[in-house]
């Protein structure tokens, strides 16, 4: 975690804050830009129809992972920070996870004939994810604990190396092993060679990352003592249950629009649909990966430095300058969305979605703001507020998907998502001005994002692929940065300076 002297220079948090925030950042960035590669893959080999199917069952494994933390995470950092015996947090959080992951796996296993009937999912897969689930939730409180004891460089390694494992796998599945197999028919790699069986090839390949990361974490099973305290464990249910509430909003804001393109389209069109929907919309990983990244980083603080008297000031400026870098990576993102369409998305049958991506990335950066400006309830103990809120914007998300989706397929989604993270943050905003006051740069704030919203529409909408006109916008927002921030970008450049010298 981070401690941090009372008295401690301004300067000094931010660059504290950066510099964990950037660790976590890579150790987000790196796996999801190796993930990312499988995209073009996933979209070369596999039909719109069958890369539908996968985002739909990816959507509902979003959803049971959230409930099998069940607000577990969040609630360690709290008591972590607040209770003397720390060893006591881990013991009691790993064997609350343990016990119910173990449940889980036990009654999913049971009912899966009956899951694979409702869901209309081949039975196969619902096993593998199924095992997948439980073996990430094994190792949620080994990671948190890495981040408490401040290990981001292990944290880091664990998780490129799970995606490491992951790409690898898949790319021996589903380009090597065919060639292999195709090679010698009769020989081992022929033997185990399944045709049609790509689907199955990309949960196989999950479902072995999910083991060696568990594998790796293991030890710290087997150093437990098993101790469990029942009084801590109801406080911490009682503090993290709201937190569950939120999360499964949170999964219907992210998912539930791919879950439902499925149902509310015609069935010969449905998951065509879906396959375009989330190709293009993996185009907001940018934005998706710096909310990410900076989450990881901020909690921690946030909580840490609580206590501080000059806390309220420090978020503002942090929230600031969370503005600042998102709305410069939506305007990078957007100038040069036609780029990154042609490398990551190889077919163009899926390039009907791209009038969304503007949608998605400024849905995604409210998100972010959102994630600032919700640390109020986090810190006053209220998490109860935001579980209304977070319920609020999924009530949001899923009344206009059923009334949009129907007349205007996706691009009825994108909207829906982006009034209901707009809609969280307004009222986050609302709220804690009222509960804890923290004083928001308003005026500058409101700037930013007004002239990245702008240049960005501009860009996109009316100088498509001029990026002489994209690089003139993206110079003038920085500039516009430089002008209103030059004493503090002066202070951070001769404090780099002095300390070289």
């Amino acid at each position: 975690m981070f401690h941090f002297n009372q008295h401690q220079k301004p300067l000094g948090l931010y660059k504290k804050l950066f510099k964990t925030t950037a660790i976590y950042g890579l150790a987000t960035v790196i796996p999801r830009m190796f993930s990312f590669l499988l995209v073009p893959i996933y979209t070369q080999l596999l039909p719109r129809e069958e890369y539908g199917q996968v985002t739909i069952i990816f959507s509902w494994m979003i959803f049971f992972n959230v409930i099998l933390a069940y607000g577990m995470e969040t609630s360690f950092f709290r008591f972590y920070n607040k209770e003397a015996n720390k060893d006591k947090v881990i013991e009691t959080s790993t064997v609350s996870i343990f016990a119910s992951s173990l449940f889980f796996l036990a009654l999913a296993l049971l009912f899966r004939n009956t899951l694979a009937a409702a869901s209309g999912i081949d039975v196969q897969y619902i096993t593998y994810t199924i095992w997948i689930l439980v073996l990430d939730a094994f190792v949620i409180v080994p990671f948190s604990k890495l981040r408490a004891h401040q290990k981001p460089g292990l944290y880091a390694l664990l998780k490129v190396g799970n995606v490491v494992v992951n790409l690898s796998l898949n790319l021996f599945f589903l380009l090597v092993l065919p060639k292999m197999a195709l090679a010698d028919p009769s020989g081992f790699w022929g033997s185990i060679f399944q045709e049609n069986f790509q689907i199955g090839y990309i949960f196989i390949s999950n479902i072995l990352a999910s083991l060696v990361t568990f594998l790796a974490l293991s030890s710290n099973y087997f150093h437990l003592k098993w101790e469990f305290d029942w009084d801590l464990w109801k406080r911490m249910l009682r503090y993290g249950l709201p937190i569950l509430v939120a999360g499964i909003a949170f999964a219907i804001n992210e998912q539930f629009d791919k879950i439902l393109l499925g149902k509310l389209l015609p069935a010969e069109v449905a998951h065509a649909q879906v396959g375009v929907y989330a190709a293009c919309y993996k185009l907001g990983l940018f934005m998706v990966l710096y909310r990410t990244a900076y989450t990881l980083g901020i909690e921690p603080f946030f909580f840490s430095h609580a206590d501080d008297a000059k806390a309220p000031e420090t978020y503002a400026a942090v929230t600031k300058y969370f503005v600042i870098f998102g709305s410069l990576i939506q305007l990078v993102v957007l100038v040069f969305a036609d780029l990154f369409k042609e490398l990551m998305i190889r077919d163009t049958s899926y390039w009907e979605a791209m009038k969304v991506v503007p949608l998605i990335i400024l849905a995604n950066f409210f998100l972010g703001i959102y994630t600032n400006l919700s640390i109020w309830y986090k810190l006053i103990d209220k998490t109860h507020i935001g579980a209304l809120i977070s319920l609020l914007g999924a009530a949001l998300t899923l009344a206009l998907n059923f009334i949009l989706i129907p007349s205007y397929g996706y691009y009825g989604s994108a909207i829906a998502t982006i009034v209901a993270y707009g809609s969280m943050m307004i009222i986050s905003y609302l709220l804690g001005n009222r509960f804890y006051p923290i004083p928001y740069d308003k005026i500058k704030i409101g700037s930013y994002l007004g002239s990245s919203i702008l240049f960005s529409a501009l860009s996109f909408y009316f100088f498509r692929e001029n990026y002489v006109v994209g690089l003139g916008l993206i110079g003038a927002y920085m500039a516009i940065i430089y002008f209103f921030e030059k004493e503090t970008l002066l202070q951070l450049l001769r404090k780099s300076n002095s300390k070289q010298q």
